[in-house]
């Protein structure tokens, strides 16, 4: 097989948010306390405040299945190029892990939080472009 560039861009694109999702839910699972404490800080003076345990524990079920699918489908994709099912599932996860991050951001006021995060979902698009055929 030859190094097809969209096919490594796609590798890329789904090692990158495997890495960041599963890192980033498997701290919430170990370190759920402390992220409590934080997020309950960090909306504080929003209307969320009464939902923070509620929005932690659906943000790191979207954000296990985010990685463990990118996972997957790199793996996949990596054995069968033409396979991505998995693939844009995965993005589908991150990209709604990420709007929902996005919201809990601007809802918080954390402005410059929020602006991270959108270059990782020009990512997630641009995830999504490669994976067409």
């Amino acid at each position: 097989m030859t190094l097809d560039p969209i096919w490594l861009a796609r590798l890329f694109v789904l090692a990158f948010f495997a890495a960041c999702f599963l890192q980033s839910s498997l701290d919430k699972v170990t370190d759920w306390k402390g992220n409590m404490e934080y997020l309950s800080g960090h909306f504080a003076a929003s209307p969320l405040a009464r939902l923070v345990p509620l929005m932690l524990l659906i943000i790191t079920l979207f954000e296990t299945a985010a990685g463990v699918l990118s996972a997957v489908g790199l793996v996949l994709h990596a054995l069968r190029p033409a396979e991505t099912f998995v693939p844009v599932l995965a993005l589908c996860f991150v990209a709604a892990s990420l709007v929902m991050l996005f919201t809990g951001q601007r809802i918080a006021k954390d402005y410059a939080g929020a602006a991270v995060l959108a270059t990782y979902f020009a990512v997630a698009i641009l995830g999504f472009v490669l994976m067409t055929p």
